[in-house]
């Protein structure tokens, strides 16, 4: 179903995500390989579509959060290289079936993958394993890579294919040191199981932030995620926003003063001279926030920027266009150039990120090549 003159949209810019992906490839050596992350339905902007579109660019690699998230891509013909981070350990037969490559945090779930394996006679499996060196969610310690090594060294099931880490505040210069601190960690780490096994896997520590500030560290492979989405980690780089919220608007109401109120609660309040309303079909169910309404955050239609005025609903809310030539059928743009999606994240207190992936799959996304 076609809705792009409909409703709601989430519009995917082919041209900036290109933009941006030159620019993150500029910073690279040629032989570095580049991971792109589609977790979490490509950071709301729709992973099918995305990964697609990473695909045509030249991207090395993808990777997801859940095995889930890769069969998806697979079955819509994504043929990429896929990394699944988060592999667990009760879906390693599909992670098989599908030609993934399972993320190893510890030897538990190793030993859980090589059951598997041995009982369908599969050897050199590609692996990706995880390494800690400071963040302290997933990965083996300093402390347990000789268990590692010796399990390694004892089956044929697996080939590791990468030995990884994920660096904890690349973006801040105030943790600088703690950064460069991860990054020898991982170094030694990785070049202690390198030299166990007898052969060296790539090797990537680099997120987005990491490949701005710091691409002398960038070994191997490096892993794109916010950057790609056109976020900076560097003041004064602007990098084009692939993503623009973008629905109609439904209904211009003119409310006079003895009209009184508008919204949920009765927190909206027309002015004494009246109040001119327009309704679009997106609320929190949407992903618009409800500490965007009451006229804290402001949205563009026609050219201006119009405050939003009472409660954020679940599928509507409403814009005070006082003043503005609006009518039914003109487009609003929620975020995108203007706003930026920075802008709503700062009036929420958050990070681009969480406004980016609350956006529901309900909205469709599409293509503008």
């Amino acid at each position: 179903m076609n809705r792009q003159d409909d409703f709601s949209r989430l519009e995917l810019s082919l041209p900036a995500c290109l933009s941006n992906y030159r620019y993150f490839r500029s910073r690279l050596e040629p032989s570095t390989k580049l991971l792109v992350l589609v977790k979490a339905n490509a950071y709301g902007h729709g992973a099918v579509e995305f990964a697609a579109m990473m695909q045509r660019a030249g991207a090395d690699y993808l990777a997801v959060a859940y095995p889930v998230e890769g069969v998806e891509l697979r079955r819509a013909g994504i043929s990429l290289p896929i990394l699944v981070l988060t592999s667990g350990t009760d879906f390693f037969e599909e992670i098989i079936d599908y030609k993934l490559e399972p993320g190893i945090p510890n030897l538990y779930a190793l030993k859980a993958l090589c059951q598997v394996l041995e009982r369908r006679g599969i050897k050199d499996f590609p692996i990706h394993v995880k390494l800690d060196t400071g963040m302290h969610r997933l990965g083996f310690m300093t402390s347990e890579l000789k268990d590692l090594t010796d399990f390694l060294a004892g089956t044929d099931a697996v080939r590791v294919k990468s030995l990884y880490s994920h660096l904890a505040a690349s973006e801040d210069p105030a943790e600088d040191a703690f950064t460069l601190g991860q990054i020898g960690m991982f170094r030694r780490n990785a070049e202690t199981v390198a030299a166990a096994i007898g052969y060296k896997p790539m090797f990537h520590i680099l997120n987005s932030a990491g490949i701005e500030r710091f691409p002398q560290y960038q070994f191997d492979m490096v892993r794109l995620g916010i950057g790609i989405y056109g976020i900076s980690a560097l003041p004064g780089v602007k990098l084009a926003p692939v993503a623009s919220l973008k629905c109609k608007v439904l209904q211009v109401k003119t409310l006079k003063e003895e009209d009184g109120t508008i919204g949920y609660g009765r927190h909206g309040h027309v002015a004494p001279e009246g109040t001119v309303t327009a309704t679009i079909p997106v609320g929190y169910a949407d992903g618009i926030d409800r500490h965007l309404g009451c006229g804290r955050a402001s949205f563009s239609v026609n050219g201006k920027r119009v405050p939003t005025i009472g409660n954020i609903c679940m599928d509507m809310c409403m814009l005070d266009v006082t003043g503005v030539d609006v009518k039914p059928g003109d487009t609003v743009t929620v975020f995108g150039e203007d706003p930026t999606v920075g802008e709503l994240a700062d009036i929420l207190g958050t990070i681009p990120y969480e406004i980016l992936t609350s956006v529901p799959r309900r909205i469709e996304r599409i293509v503008i090549r």
